[in-house]
């Protein structure tokens, strides 16, 4: 089957469109048609001043040659207003058009990079991403705003004036429009080799965006390091490689406006000495002599400009096929539609049942792992770094899937679930917290969009962040700032813990969310954290052990799988990987 063009795939995703699309068209259409009316009139008013009584007009039984100007004057005006009604309409059109299109497929394709799995975003970069959301649909709005328009317009403007040298000349017509198909083919050839070039200066742009996005993110970084200047470097090399991938498209661009020229030279000349020769014959009269010249400069100026939309769909299909390409890139996570009810999941423990896991070209990181989270209980993980802990989690939320083997909840595989139904089961404190550029207030209520401001006191109580909201001028209408970076690290942290709070979920997951306190405020999360994980499961994992001391069961993570299973004190006695670690935080041993 042969492969559908970004042109087609683009109309197939506008589908709802469609009327608009045709109405617009018909306005594009009709304006263009009254617009090559001028010439015609031109024609008709030296007629009449050659001719006179004898004009084409005085056939129609207008004789009088002052009246046939007045009707040619009051022609005029209602063409004029025609074409101006029909410029507005198709204007309105296609413009209200190329913002909705625009807005749509930003939704659309963002709501569909949603859905994709962790891996998906593992495997792109970020700023990518961000260039097809923003760059690449802008450019398809550009084309729709003012290229689609510009491409009906010129072809009417073809066929009318074809058809008006047909109908005045056939031989006129025959050299006058022969340059016509050249052009036509040139146009398509240029087309084709401007594809690949405009692709590139996409994936330029992409890879321009990735690298300003990750160093914007990682200034302080960059400048405790002082490499700006090695920075600047590799902004250079990449914004150098996007003006050369723009060149190499402009360079073939350009030479399309004066290709046409030469073209449509040929076609002028030849209606200017041929039609003036028939002129000077008598075989043409001088008002249709007068249309031809006219109507070949009325298609000398489209033509010119045919160039630049040329330029336009080529950069529009070029991010078309990005856009298309992540918007039907199919989703890696498959769910189901099981629902269970609150009751049903707050009495249900986790199973995994013989896990095998690993990163696509790494080290197993799970093999024939057996683990039950019971319910109701709170469970504590630790490990070395690497050992897995965090990967536990992502396969929990289904960031990530089992290579072999299966995890149960409520009696059912995670990929029975309903997506929604099983995250919102789950309330996460990242290592890695993500606040929003809005007030302390509403970072909390993230967890619950429908909690009530007292609800959101109550859970920010449990995590201990009251006292230094209330010491902040602004309190509770904060603003944290882009990524929270106006609060500390381990205010962060409290506020992803008040959220988690808030949402209430029946299985609460701490991935070192105590890791940027201090020994005082992790005491007082510590208190916290007994009282929300009661009448819930709780998974909390900790690099210090003092964090997961009280839980009910701490799980010793290595080597593939869970080595160690027991209380605190339990495991101490065993004198196993655990003993040690204990006994290396507690200053027992180094």
């Amino acid at each position: 089957m042969a492969e559908v063009g970004p042109f087609r795939r683009l109309l197939g995703h506008m589908g709802s469109h469609k009327s608009t699309i045709r109405l617009a068209s018909v306005c594009s259409i009709t304006n263009k048609i009254w617009d090559l009316a001028p010439p015609l009139l031109i024609g008709l008013a030296v007629d009449v001043v050659v001719l006179k009584e004898e004009s084409f007009l005085a056939s129609y039984g207008l004789v009088d040659p002052w009246h046939q100007l007045i009707f040619l004057s009051v022609l005029t005006f209602a063409i004029w207003g025609l074409e101006s009604l029909f410029e507005y309409f198709y204007g309105i059109l296609w413009r209200n058009l190329a913002q909705t299109v625009q807005h749509e497929l930003r939704l659309d394709t963002f709501n569909h990079v949603q859905k994709q799995g962790m891996g998906w975003f593992d495997e792109r970069q970020k700023g990518d991403i961000l260039a097809i959301l923003n760059d690449d649909i802008n450019q398809l709005e550009r084309f729709l705003d003012k290229g689609a328009n510009d491409l009906l317009q010129v072809s009417t403007t073809v066929l009318v004036v074809g058809g008006v040298f047909l109908f005045i000349s056939w031989e006129i017509a025959l050299f006058a429009v022969l340059p016509i198909p050249i052009i036509i083919w040139g146009s398509f050839k240029y087309q084709r080799s401007l594809e690949p070039r405009y692709a590139e200066v996409r994936k330029s742009a992409g890879a321009m965006n990735a690298l300003l996005e990750n160093d914007l993110s990682g200034m302080s970084t960059i400048q405790s390091f002082t490499a700006e200047e090695r920075e600047m470097k590799r902004v250079e090399t990449l914004s150098n490689r996007y003006r050369e991938a723009n060149r190499e498209a402009i360079r073939l661009s350009a030479a399309f406006t004066p290709l046409i020229r030469m073209a449509i030279l040929c076609g002028f000349t030849a209606t200017l000495l041929l039609g003036g020769w028939m002129t000077l014959d008598g075989t043409l009269a001088v008002g249709a002599y007068s249309v031809l010249v006219f109507m070949t400069q009325r298609l000398l100026w489209p033509l010119t400009r045919l160039g630049e939309t040329f330029d336009l769909y080529q950069r529009a299909m070029a991010s078309s096929t990005r856009v298309l390409d992540v918007l039907t890139s199919p989703t890696e996570v498959e769910q189901g539609d099981f629902s269970p009810d609150e009751q049903t999941i707050e009495q249900s423990s986790i199973v995994f049942s013989n896990v095998d896991f690993a990163y696509p070209g790494r080290e197993p990181v799970f093999e024939k792992m057996n683990l039950e989270l019971v319910q109701g209980e709170t469970v504590g993980i630790v490990g070395s770094t690497g050992a897995g802990k965090t990967t536990l989690i992502r396969l929990l939320l289904r960031f990530a899937e089992p290579n072999n083997g299966l995890i149960s909840w409520a009696g059912r595989k995670l990929q029975d679930w309903n997506l929604e139904r099983l995250r919102s089961s789950m309330a996460l404190v990242d290592q890695h917290i993500t606040l929003f550029p809005t007030t302390i207030l509403e970072n909390i209520r993230y967890g619950n969009p429908n909690a009530e401001d007292g609800q959101v006191f109550e859970a920010a109580k449990l995590a201990e962040v009251v006292d230094f909201v209330e010491e902040l001028p602004d309190k509770w209408s904060t603003l944290v700032g882009e990524g929270g970076h106006r609060l500390s690290g381990g205010q962060r942290q409290r506020l992803a813990i008040a959220r988690a709070v808030l949402k209430d979920a029946p299985l609460l997951i701490l991935d070192e969310a105590t890791s940027a306190v201090d020994n005082e405020t992790e005491a007082a999360l510590q208190r916290s954290i007994n009282k929300i994980t009661q009448g819930r499961t709780a998974v909390i994992i900790a690099h210090r052990l003092s964090t997961v001391r009280n839980a009910d069961r701490i799980l010793v993570v290595e080597n593939g799988g869970i080595r160690e299973d027991g209380s605190h004190d339990e495991l101490v006695q065993i004198g196993g990987t655990y003993s040690r670690m204990w006994a290396v935080q507690t200053g027992q041993s180094n």
